[in-house]
């Protein structure tokens, strides 16, 4: 968190990417530079830079570039020969890329349901979804925090698991770090995520080298050697300039992570200092988890989010939505025959849940308005903090 003073009438926006990127534009400047004079924009050594630098980041032996978080995922699926007739096991409280990578090849998204305290896939409901026709388990690590992977591998037996770890970079589960516990990790750097590039951008993580090399085949065409396609790929290369933007701020993610703990942390203290988590859910990290934040999300109970979510946004305080409608309930999979009540949990979830602003340029007087305007709707008056909390 900063301490620069804000226009206490100015809005405060869920996220500023601006603020983040502002006071590193001279070496985007020259990291852009060297890709553009050495005319390596595909492929290049900014790419290999990186490649390697997010492997020992992840603590895995292998990382395939590719051109988004969603292509990172029917990538994974891709090198199981995931198709028609398989079944996928996914947490239907996430965002659309992990069910649509399986509905892309044909096969047939199972969605479970979520533990009410993380927002994590349930591995009990896991393990009752698991049959013959289950080639892959895609946990999700939602909102910065990890799956209980120990629990996961007890209900998945031998399926092969792919972490769907595009909020989680950097999050840890028993001191591994997200992506490298599965046979496959998937890594976005949408401009929104913790290290967020320019542009999409994405990446997958392992320890198996026949998969690594697979993988580098199937996002370019199925090529190897050029020109001599032996599988039919996709075209999904990470290009080199989000490789270099990437470059750079891998270097400062975890300082960024820290500010994003700090941010939580007095949100949850104010809160619980104001009284205001009586009346609403704060979030809960598992004692074997170390989040990154990438989101500050409240449950809200009552019929009462999307009141605050207005009341915020009358205040000119930005929030939101994460996410409104399971994906078993979404039009889209209406022929899979899900109906209202069958994940009730993250049904529930749906209706309540609220992220807040947690970015860490964001300045304590930012927060405070954040803090003051959720107490006077819950009808606390919110006395000034200590300048220590």
């Amino acid at each position: 968190m900063t301490t620069t003073a804000h226009d206490s009438n100015a809005p405060v926006p869920m996220l500023d990417v601006n603020r983040q990127n502002g006071p590193l534009m001279a070496e985007f400047e020259r990291a852009i530079g060297e890709v553009a004079r050495s005319g390596a924009f595909v492929h290049g050594p900014a790419c290999k830079q990186f490649e390697a630098a997010s492997a020992a980041y992840c603590g895995v032996e292998h990382a395939v570039g590719c051109a988004s978080g969603s292509d990172a995922l029917l990538l994974g699926l891709m090198a199981l020969d995931i198709g028609p007739g398989d079944e996928v096991v996914l947490p239907s409280f996430t965002f659309f890329a992990t069910a649509g990578a399986v509905w892309r090849l044909g096969a047939r998204p199972v969605f479970a349901d979520i533990l009410p305290g993380t927002f994590n896939i349930d591995p009990a409901d896991v393990a009752r979804k698991v049959t013959r026709a289950t080639k892959a388990v895609m946990p999700v690590h939602l909102f910065g925090q990890c799956v209980d992977m120990d629990a996961l591998r007890e209900a998945t037996g031998d399926v092969p698991i792919i972490e769907d770890a595009a909020q989680a970079i950097g999050a840890q589960y028993r001191g591994q770090q997200a992506g490298s516990m599965g046979l496959m990790g998937c890594l976005s750097y949408y401009p929104t995520k913790n290290l967020g590039a320019w542009g999409d951008a994405g990446l997958i993580t392992t320890n198996d080298a026949g998969v690594a090399a697979k993988l580098r085949i199937l996002r370019d065409h199925g090529m190897n050697p050029r020109y001599y396609h032996s599988l039919v790929g996709i075209n999904s290369r990470l290009d080199a300039i989000q490789a270099a933007v990437l470059n750079v701020k891998l270097n400062h993610l975890n300082d960024w992570a820290a500010g994003r703990e700090q941010n939580a942390r007095r949100y949850a203290a104010q809160f619980a200092r104001l009284g205001v988590d009586r009346q609403l859910g704060l979030p809960q990290v598992a004692p074997e988890c170390v989040s990154v934040w990438n989101q500050f999300t409240i449950r809200v109970p009552g019929g009462r989010r999307d009141a605050l979510q207005q009341f915020l946004s009358d205040r000119k305080i930005g929030s939101a939505v994460y996410y409104p409608i399971p994906l078993h309930l979404q039009k889209c999979f209406a022929d899979l025959g899900c109906q209202r009540g069958d994940l009730p949990v993250s049904e529930q979830a749906a209706e309540e849940v609220l992220s807040l602003p947690i970015y860490p340029e964001m300045t304590r007087e930012e927060q405070d308005r954040v803090i003051g305007a959720i107490a006077e709707f819950c009808g606390v008056v919110a006395k000034p903090a200590s300048r220590a909390a």
